[in-house]
Formats: structure tokens, sequence, C-alpha cells
């Protein structure tokens, strides 16, 4: 019981992050109302819930809605190709815009109470796509609008991924 509950801190601690010197930085300001919607996943750091023995997400998308004031409803939605006959995987969840941090910073939570860091690190002037990370940099997301992202879009978000410290070597990229 005791190792449980010392493994549920330590797991809430690395959920914890606050900004630091060696953190990535965010972009200014994120208008929650232009974000919203439906978000196609066009590159990927491997994660855990995303691959797998088992899984390997494909077809991914983000739909984000409003929840109330600074709050989002967030399904995300994937297929499995290593089982072409499973049924998409859908996770529903719910995240918070991180006080003073103008939208660009959320906390997201799939499993209550249990949060973990959602940055927008990088924003098309137009909301066509996006880089989300972590503070960690253990998980980045390079998510579009359109299901195919423009090779020169995906481009410039890749160089902000390696600006703000990114190790693209295991970078998964959406198959059309």
């Amino acid at each position: 019981m005791r190792r449980a509950a010392l493994l549920g801190l330590l797991a809430l601690a690395a959920c914890a992050t606050e900004p630091g010197p060696t953190t990535p930085r965010t972009v200014e300001r994120v208008d929650l109302a232009r974000y919203l919607g439906t978000w196609h996943e066009a590159a990927r750091l491997p994660q855990r819930f995303q691959d797998s023995a088992t899984l390997r997400c494909t077809a991914t998308t983000a739909e984000y809605a409003p929840l109330g004031p600074g709050r989002i409803r967030v399904t995300n939605s994937c297929l499995n190709a290593l089982d072409p006959d499973a049924p998409r995987r859908v996770a529903q969840g719910e995240a918070y815009v991180v006080e003073g941090s103008e939208g660009a910073r959320l906390r997201v939570s799939f499993f209550k109470p249990f949060y973990g860091d959602y940055w927008v690190i990088g924003l098309d002037p137009d909301y066509r796509w996006a880089v989300v990370g972590s503070p960690s940099r253990r998980s980045l997301w390079i998510l579009s609008r359109s299901e195919r992202m423009r090779e020169t879009d995906l481009d410039t978000a890749l160089a902000i991924a390696r600006r703000e410290g990114f190790d693209l070597t295991r970078l998964i990229r959406a198959t059309p």
C-alpha cells in the first residue's frame, strides 16, 4: 500500500512541472475559441498510450469543445494499425487553462486526479497547425486542421520543436 501511494505521489509530482529556464517556450497567447474543433495528428513522439506491442495509433484526431470558462472537453481517437478490424479507439478527458498562461498552457486529464501538461509551443497565425509539447520534452504532437499537412508547414512546425529542444529522432509521422 505504501509503495502504491509513493508511486502515485511521484506520478503526480511529475505532472506538476513549473516553467523554468530549461523548459520549452510557449506561444504568447492562444484564442481558445479559435483553437476548439477538430485537429489531425501529423506527427508525434512515441507515447505508451498510442504506441505499444498491441497498439499503433493511426488516423489520430483530437477534438476540443467548450466545457465552461477556461475548461475544455477533449476527445482523442485513433485507429489501431496493428488490428485493422478493431473499432476506433476513443478517450475522453478534460482540460483547464493554467492561470496566467493566456491559454498557451493547459492541464489535461483522462484519469482524474492525474493531470498532464499540454503546452502550445507553436501555432500558425491562422490556426491551421499547432505544435504541442510537455515541459519534460517527452511528449510532442504536431497537429493540423487538415488530414494532410502541407510539407512546408510541417517543416516549420518541426523547426519550432527542434528550437525548443525536442529530440525528433524517434518522431512518428502520420500516414495518409
